[in-house]
């Protein structure tokens, strides 16, 4: 959904994908990562479904609506949160450690009181496992369901590759199933409520606001395709309704678009610039399986000892 350029700075850094050559990720060119990251149309729809998740939660909507630009810059806000996961899963390790410090030391600063008088601080453990929980969540489960489906195998690599990271943002109780999502899911529900600041979200993502409005119609598909995937007893929750109903247009819409970025890469992506600081090709992840199993084979990497690092 966003440009690629705009994925290479952060907060004043410019990240490099491609160099240090050989430098290692937390998760390398054989990940799960690697492979559903590359998708901004699964990208998009599962980063909108986390935030409605993690809005359910009145501690962190209002963290997040009272200390973020995201009103009156949603395009901002969300390229920075992006160039964060990008950046842990395509960066080498010492970018993605100076740009989740540069993130840790600006939610040291949050904190406040909900409507309700109920305190709440953004490194609170429980709220940092939830964002997790919901990033890991929402950006899994939109690949499976729109761009092709992930084997079970492939969801319990996924969910390993995920702890190093999250630790570094202090995650206490990393994922390591769907199972752990749900259990912290209800556990966390008697907190949940519907709350007008989720409709005004839910209207800047259908507007596109700031961005092209000849794409309206597919922000939209987007906003709906996000809501279908938010587990029922949140949306229910949230009160999200008939007009959030996924139609087949939708449907089709959505899957069409994720099936052109499955295939065509941005220019200068970190999906095509992170191959070349291990000696493959800017197309490796767009390649076939047999040839990038054929590539991984002649060229070594040190991706298998990073990913249980941090």
């Amino acid at each position: 959904m966003d440009s690629s350029g705009s994925q290479t700075q952060y907060m004043g850094w410019r990240i490099d994908y491609a160099n240090p050559r050989g430098e290692p990720g937390f998760v390398g060119p054989d990940s799960v990562h690697w492979r559903i990251y590359k998708n901004p149309v699964a990208l998009a729809i599962g980063g909108v479904a986390a935030v409605l998740l993690e809005f359910a939660d009145p501690r962190i909507r209002s963290g997040v609506w009272d200390h973020s630009t995201y009103k009156a810059d949603p395009v901002g806000r969300s390229r920075r949160t992006a160039i964060a996961a990008m950046v842990g899963a395509y960066g080498p390790q010492s970018a993605a450690r100076r740009v989740i410090a540069g993130v840790n030391k600006l939610h040291a600063k949050v904190n406040g009181s909900t409507p309700a008088g109920e305190p709440y601080r953004a490194l609170d453990t429980e709220l940092l496992d939830w964002v997790s929980a919901t990033a890991v969540y929402g950006f899994l489960t939109a690949y499976d369901r729109f761009v092709a489906p992930v084997s079970a195998a492939d969801r319990r690599r996924y969910f390993a590759e995920s702890g190093p990271v999250a630790r570094l943002y202090g995650v206490q109780n990393v994922l390591t199933s769907e199972a752990d999502f749900e259990a912290m899911m209800h556990r966390l529900a008697p907190r949940f409520e519907a709350h007008p600041i989720v409709d005004e979200f839910l209207t800047i993502i259908k507007t596109g606001k700031g961005q092209a409005r000849a794409l309206g119609f597919f922000y939209r598909a987007v906003a709906r395709a996000a809501v279908s995937i938010v587990p029922a007893p949140v949306r229910a929750k949230l009160q999200l309704g008939a007009e959030y109903e996924l139609g087949a247009v939708d449907r089709m819409l959505v899957r069409a678009a994720a099936a052109v970025a499955e295939r065509f890469p941005a220019k200068d992506a970190p999906s095509t610039q992170a191959p070349l600081r291990f000696g493959l090709p800017a197309n490796f992840l767009y390649l076939s399986q047999r040839r990038q199993e054929a590539l991984l084979a002649r060229v070594p990497t040190p991706a298998a000892a990073a990913t249980g690092s941090g």
